[in-house]
């Protein structure tokens, strides 16, 4: 089984930063893509980012220059540093590790609230 314990959810004016992290821990030795999700209420859930373990990188076009995904392979920990944060960001962000072999784990999801 794999855990993932995410953490720097907040509450943050408009154009304020928040930084996300996801730990790891338990079966990883198969993880290759981890990265992130959101989902605001009544909308579908949707990519922000994601990382291979090689360190290529892909953004959700709402996000691209303002947020940047990092990874720390030797502490199995995913990173997403937010900037600018909009309105339209407030979401709940679920943390996700794709294995070699397409198992999919989530975390338990870190709210994120940026006020007007």
């Amino acid at each position: 089984q794999v855990k993932l314990v995410e953490s720097g959810g907040g509450l943050v004016q408009t154009g304020g930063s928040l930084r996300l992290s996801c730990a790891a821990s338990g079966i990883i030795f198969s993880v290759n893509d981890m990265g992130w999700y959101r989902q605001a209420p009544e909308k579908q859930r949707e990519l922000v980012a994601t990382i291979t373990s090689g360190g290529s990188r892909k953004y959700g076009d709402s996000v691209k220059g303002r947020f940047t995904i990092s990874r720390d392979n030797a502490k199995n920990t995913v990173y997403l540093q937010m900037n600018s944060l909009q309105p339209e960001d407030t979401a709940l962000y679920y943390c996700y590790v794709l294995h070699t072999g397409g198992r999919t784990n989530w975390g338990q999801g870190t709210q994120v609230t940026v006020s007007s």
